[in-house]
């Protein structure tokens, strides 16, 4: 079997992509339609988006627990990236995580570690009190993390 991580872009790349011709489809229809179905199904794109990301971050863990041999494949990982000094990338895979993390289970200590960097990440969250990342726009769906196509490359 191929390594996990040329296996995930590929799997991301052609998610994606499949997602982004639905979407431009529908986008197309809607020129023409308000069909409340259509609002749905762009709504749906991203759901499958963030679904995606979570599974795909799942994944990665039980590989790194295989890899590792550990129980607990992120820390694991984490603790490898501080014994190389790999502090950035420790710090960012530490962010994503979180993120995942927030997308699962909603507010809690990762949703409240990423409040208080938001400013500094390479994604948005929602902040307390915002009800929108982008008002106005049909397609988002009630995350508190902005799960858009780069965040789905970067959790790759």
């Amino acid at each position: 079997m191929h390594r996990f991580e040329k296996l995930i872009y590929r799997s991301t790349s052609f998610t994606l992509g499949a997602l982004q011709d639905a979407n431009s489809k529908i986008i197309e229809e809607l020129q023409t339609s308000g069909s409340t179905i259509l609002l749905k199904n762009l709504q749906m794109i991203q759901l499958q988006k963030a679904i995606f990301a979570v599974g795909m971050f799942s994944i990665f863990d039980a590989t790194l627990q295989h890899q590792l041999s550990c129980r607990n494949g992120f820390e694991g990982a984490k603790n490898t990236l501080k014994d190389r000094h790999e502090l950035d990338l420790h710090d960012r895979f530490d962010e994503f995580i979180c993120a995942i993390n927030v997308l699962k289970h909603g507010e809690g200590r990762s949703y409240d570690f990423l409040v208080s960097k938001s400013k500094l990440l390479p994604f948005k969250v929602k902040l307390r009190g915002e009800n929108f990342f982008e008002e106005g726009d049909v397609s988002e769906i009630n995350t508190l993390i902005e799960v858009d196509d780069n965040f789905v490359l970067n959790c790759a």
